[in-house]
């Protein structure tokens, strides 16, 4: 398993990569603790949620230059402290350099589905800060 994006990402907070199938899937799992919980009954923030599904989408492309153009998601069941996640996508269409991916998030020790979305990525030419 050879990652060629997101280097510098922290997989405390977004997640560590378990599987990854260059072009085809990816699969990441997201450990929660209490530095993502939103409110005193141990909620988890959907901005880590969105993170970690994101990363997965990321790593199913595995291009130094993917980005993310946009991204339609469902959070179908809350996340709470304790619960560990595990992400898995899929990419479901490729027009040149844009791919769509969809990730399927599961609660790890129940597999129900608690969260779903399509991540359209690019592939671009160069760094999209150069």
């Amino acid at each position: 398993m050879q990652i060629k994006t997101h280097h510098k990402i922290d997989n405390s907070l977004s997640g560590y990569p378990i599987s990854i199938e260059e072009g085809k899937t990816a699969t990441v799992k997201l450990i929660t603790d209490e530095r993502m919980i939103a409110d005193e009954k141990g909620l988890i923030h959907g901005g880590f949620i969105f993170s970690s599904a994101d990363y997965c989408a990321m790593l199913t492309v595995n291009h130094p230059n993917v980005v993310l153009g946009g991204a339609e998601v469902k959070f179908l069941k809350p996340l709470k402290l304790g619960q560990n996640a595990i992400f898995q996508s899929e990419v479901i269409s490729q027009e040149g350099k844009k791919i769509t991916v969809k990730v399927v998030g599961y609660i790890e020790d129940s597999n129900q589905q608690f969260f779903e979305g399509l991540f359209k990525c690019y592939i671009l030419d160069k760094h999209v800060l150069e």
